[in-house]
């Protein structure tokens, strides 16, 4: 910064008001470029949170896709072991005397395992006893007359129905009571 010293001060009057002119006509040019600078600034953060809002966008997709995936192929894994469980089952229904008892346990123990992990994934059986046929969860393959017995009652499984995690995943295979009598 300049002080005047008396009988100096028309030397630095002229240099002043140079400086002066040279600012006035300076500051529209920058005016206009920091309004140009403030609306780019504007644009690159509206740039910046639609690019942000993208990737939030794909990351939640791709866990969603990963997840479907996951669960597409657990899907078929279990319904892949569901003979395997029909396989048991029969076994264990139709026992023969000349077979000893401990095979039959053995049987049963590893049959009640796999229902178990099954069942940790998501697997519950249709209960179909006593039931009324519901063809969205079992498939009828046989009426038949039975007295005593409601309309569309079932009468007999012929083979169990499986949910996974309340998506069906088999139907149950029935017999269903026609022309009941209650």
């Amino acid at each position: 910064m300049m002080t005047n010293q008396p009988g100096e001060a028309g030397e630095n009057e002229p240099a002043a008001t140079e400086e002066s002119a040279a600012a006035g006509t300076a500051a529209p040019g920058l005016a206009e470029a920091c309004e140009k600078a403030l609306a780019e600034n504007k644009d690159l953060y509206d740039r910046l949170l639609r690019k942000q809002a993208e990737l939030d966008n794909f990351r939640k997709r791709t866990q969603k896709e990963k997840e479907e995936i996951r669960q597409h192929g657990a899907e078929d894994l279990i319904r892949s072991l569901l003979p395997t469980l029909d396989g048991f089952e029969r076994a264990l229904q139709h026992r023969d005397d000349s077979v000893p008892e401990a095979y039959y346990q053995g049987l049963e123990l590893i049959y009640r395992e796999l229902r178990e992990v099954l069942g940790r994934a998501g697997l519950t059986a249709l209960e179909t006893s006593g039931e009324l046929f519901d063809p969205y969860l079992h498939q009828a393959v046989e009426t038949v007359s039975a007295p005593g017995r409601r309309e569309h009652e079932i009468v007999e499984e012929l083979q169990r129905g499986y949910k996974l995690k309340n998506k069906l995943l088999r139907p149950a295979i029935v017999k269903v009571a026609v022309g009941g009598g209650d």
